[in-house]
Formats: C-alpha cells, sequence, structure tokens
C-alpha cells in the first residue's frame, strides 16, 4: 500500500495562521511587541516561478499588519526539504525582493525549517565586494529540530503543544511527548475545532504504535487523579472519534458491496436488501475490527462494550 502523502503546507499554513499571534509570542517576543496584532489579515498565497532552475515555490503564509503605525507585511516560509540547500537565502531574498516590488512596504522574512534531521542553516544572504558590501540581507529562522522539547511543555502555548512533534526528541522519548502534549492540551481548555487542529497536526507527525500507546495509557494512570482522568478523558475522546469514522467507513463498504449485490440479482427488492444487510455487515465489521484494536492496546471489556456496543460476550470471544 502506497505511503499517503502529507500536506505539510496546508498543516502549517492551518496551524500558524490559527495562531499567529501564540507563534510570534513563543519565537519572536520582541516582534510580537512592534506588530499590532489587532490588524492582522492574511492574504492569499504568492507564487513566484524561478525562470532559471524552472521551478515553482510559494510562501507559505504572507500577513498584512502594522508595525509600529506603519503598515508593513510579514513572510513565512517553512521549508521542509530534507537535504540541505545552499540557495535557500537567495530564495529568501527573491520572496523578498518580488513581494516588496508589489507591495512598497516593510516587510519581516521568517523561514521555519520542518525536516527531521538537524542542519546549521544560514539566515543572511551578503554580496560584496572589498570594497563595497552591496546587499546585506537578513530573516529570522525557526529550526524545529534543533528545539529542546522539554523547555517547552510548560508554555501553555497551542503551538508549542503542537510543535512538540517535530522537535529534538529520539524514538525512545515519543511516549513521554505524546503525554505531556495531551497534559498541554489539558490545561489550554481550547475550543473543540482547535483542539481537534492541534492533535490532527500532532498526531500526522508523531504516531505510537499500538505498544506505546499502552506505554502510554499505563504512565497516564500514574499521573495525579484529577489530571490523569482528564487526560484519559481526552484520548478516549479521540479514540471514540475513530471508532466513529470506522464504523462510517465500514457502513459505505458494505453499502458498496450490497449494491453490488443487489445489481446481480437484478431486482429492486433484492438491491433494496442487498444494501441494507451490507450496511449491517459493514457496521458489524467496523466494530469489530475496532474491538480488536482496542483489546490490543489494554482496553477492559466494559470500556470496549460501552463505546462499540458490541455484547460482552461476543468481545471476550475477539479475546480467544
Amino acid at each position: 500500500m502506497a505511503k499517503q502523502r502529507i500536506d505539510h503546507d496546508r498543516l502549517f499554513k492551518e496551524l500558524l495562521s490559527t495562531f499567529f499571534e501564540d507563534f510570534l509570542l513563543l519565537f519572536f517576543p520582541d516582534v510580537y511587541e512592534h506588530i499590532d496584532v489587532h490588524h492582522l489579515s492574511f492574504l492569499s498565497e504568492e507564487l513566484f516561478t524561478d525562470v532559471t532552475a524552472g521551478e515553482k515555490h510559494r510562501v507559505d503564509l504572507l500577513v498584512e499588519t502594522k508595525v509600529k503605525g506603519e503598515d508593513g507585511l510579514v513572510i513565512v516560509h517553512v521549508e521542509h526539504q530534507s537535504y540541505k540547500q545552499r540557495t535557500f537565502p537567495e530564495r529568501m531574498f527573491l520572496y523578498f525582493s518580488r513581494l516588496f516590488q508589489k507591495h512598497r512596504r516593510r516587510i519581516l522574512p521568517i523561514a521555519i525549517f520542518s525536516y527531521d534531521e538537524r542542519h546549521d542553516e544560514p539566515s543572511s544572504l551578503m554580496i560584496q565586494f572589498p570594497f563595497l558590501t552591496v546587499l546585506d540581507f537578513r530573516f529570522l529562522t525557526v529550526e524545529l529540530r534543533k528545539l529542546p522539547w522539554r523547555e517547552y511543555i510548560r508554555r501553555d502555548n497551542p503551538v508549542a503543544a503542537a510543535l512538540l512533534s517535530k522537535m529534538g526528541y529520539n524514538e525512545s522519548e515519543k511516549v513521554e511527548v505524546k503525554k505531556e502534549f495531551l497534559r498541554m492540551l489539558v490545561r489550554l481548555e481550547l475550543d473543540e475545532a482547535k483542539q481537534r487542529l492541534l492533535f490532527g497536526f500532532f498526531e500526522t507527525y508523531l504516531r505510537l504504535s499500538e505498544a506505546e500507546e499502552i506505554q502510554l495509557r499505563n504512565e497516564v494512570s500514574q499521573m495525579e487523579t484529577k489530571e490523569a482522568k482528564q487526560v484519559m478523558e481526552l484520548i478516549i475522546s479521540y479514540e471514540q472519534r475513530g471508532i466513529e469514522k470506522g464504523i462510517q467507513q465500514g457502513v459505505k463498504q458494505g453499502i458498496e458491496q450490497g449494491l453490488k449485490q443487489g445489481i446481480k440479482q437484478g431486482m429492486k427488492q433484492g438491491m433494496k436488501q442487498g444494501i441494507e444487510q451490507g450496511r449491517q455487515k459493514g457496521i458489524e465489521e467496523g466494530k469489530i475490527d475496532i474491538a480488536k484494536k482496542m483489546l490490543a492496546k489494554g482496553y477492559d471489556v466494559d470500556t470496549i462494550h460501552e463505546l462499540t456496543g458490541l455484547p460482552a460476550e461476543k468481545i471476550e470471544q475477539l479475546k480467544k
């Protein structure tokens, strides 16, 4: 089965446009002090063509704002390429210069490096002669993989929570990173839509195996009682959504199978019966599949019964 392609640009754009103020506070507090956060407008994507290289590039986020009372722009570009690019500062300068040519106002450029390996990335482009410096272009940078994740878990900042999944942890720390992410999510008390955005972003970049999920649940159960209950409720709520999604997929597949069966029978009644049988079969198979996964993660029979609606006897049979 082909590996699903991750739409990095969309994920980061949703995160940063939703929590732009929190992003500045987290990484660039000095910038935040000079930006009027009450005058933020997200402009449409800018597409640039590099004629010499034959490539097209997009600026991920272009924010119109006021800087100390004057109109200004903030460019945020997220770089996902896993290999080091010597021409990246030139590319940032081209973004900057073409936007300046179009808008004629002060522009602050920011680059976020989100790849999985650590590199030493430049943050400037200089063109000079022995007798003259023609250009000294600088931009702000965030190199996510270099950030020590433990230093961000006490920040009640939604961007910090989501980006824990891209920071400098090792494989043995994955369970702990997710546990701290869930604790941050509980403390933030966000509305459901924003919470779902953060959870979806985090899960895209840091996904645990079934064994690691069991370890996570065990560690959560050992936390302070009130906090453990809140974190566990969060885990179960998202697994419940996964169950509902799985059941919906089962229903869809069942209906499709029933439709085919009904068509083969060539009768309206047969088609109707086929669809209904397929729907019921899809629901049942979806619930059984979810129950098996929950058993593998260490859930007890009562919890699985409550979340899936399967009879306790049926769940006991699945354990054998």
